[in-house]
Order: structure tokens, then sequence, then C-alpha cells
């Protein structure tokens, strides 16, 4: 079941950069995603693909707030914070995760760490003294 959730995942991706539903371009689609290696590497329980998807739904809403906070409020600071990856997360989870964050505008993930870290740059409000 969770090889087809990165299955479509990759298609998801495929069809988000070509932009492009044409019969050819879904059999290169369907054909470059099982080609990219690492489909059946790590099991991951299902219940952890649909939290992260719900995290996906959460994160549409929010990143609107965050761009209207940030035209009314202009954010003049900048920080970089290291994050630690959620335990055993999967190449697949771990790029849901890289997209969250990158998601909303205040953030976005410069790097990410093997040994389980993202280092992230956000941008906040100056606090005023």
């Amino acid at each position: 079941m969770i090889g087809y959730l990165n299955l479509i995942l990759r298609l998801t991706i495929w069809f988000l950069l070509t932009a492009n539903f044409t019969v050819t371009n879904i059999i290169i689609g369907v054909a470059i995603a099982f080609l990219i290696p690492g489909l059946k590497k790590t099991p991951t329980a299902l219940k952890d693909w649909m939290r992260t998807l719900g995290e996906v739904l959460v994160a549409i809403p929010q990143a609107y707030l965050e761009a209207i906070e940030m035209i009314f409020h202009p954010h003049n600071e900048e920080e970089i914070i290291m994050e630690r990856v959620k335990p055993q997360r999967t190449p697949g989870l771990i790029f849901l995760d890289i997209f969250l964050i990158t998601f909303t505008p205040k953030t976005i993930v410069l790097k990410y760490h093997e040994k389980g870290w993202y280092a992230v740059h956000r941008v906040v409000r100056r606090k005023l003294s």
C-alpha cells in the first residue's frame, strides 16, 4: 500500500512540474516514477502518511494567513534554526516535511542533514523594546 503512495507522490510531482495531462506525458510520468530508485526501501505506516497529508491540508490556510500578516506587519528579522526530523521517516515523508516547511512564506529549509536535522531559515517580526 505504501509503495502506491510513493508512486502517487512521484506522479503528482511530475504533473505539477509539467502541467501536461496528455497520454504521452502520463506514460512518461509513470515510466519515470517506476525508474526512480528507492520505491520499496523503507516500510512506513499508513497513519504516518495520513497524518502528513492532514498537515498539508492545514498548511494551505496557514500559508495564506502568514502572507497576509507579512503584508500588514513587515518581518525584518531573520534567524536560522535547527529542527529535528520526526523519527522513522521515509524519504517520501521527509520530502513532504520539507515541502510543508517551505510552503509557508515565513520559512524555508536550507539543508537536510543526514543525522536527522533540518536547517530552517525563518523571518520574524522585530520585537519592540
